[in-house]
């Protein structure tokens, strides 16, 4: 007997490691004392890395996102709940 395929959509795992990814520069933003969400909008908006503070590395982690992308799964979240 063959054993079922597992199918893997890659479209779903990128999308569950920008979750991971903008949780963990939200908490470094929180625990360094920052309002976490007008951070990221600031950042969103403008590009600007000085947005994200570089403490546990959260400035190198949020530029491996896709801005684009990024507001894509925002938007989507948002409106599919």
């Amino acid at each position: 007997m063959h054993e079922p395929t597992i199918s893997f959509s890659i479209h779903e795992d990128q999308e569950k490691e920008i979750k991971q990814i903008l949780s963990a520069v939200y908490d470094a933003l929180r625990q360094k004392g920052y309002n976490p969400i007008n951070q990221i909008v600031g950042y969103i908006l403008s590009e600007d890395p000085t947005y994200i503070t570089t403490y546990n590395n959260a400035r190198s982690l949020i530029r491996r996102i896709d801005r684009d992308e990024l507001l894509q799964i925002l938007v989507k979240s948002y409106l599919s709940e």
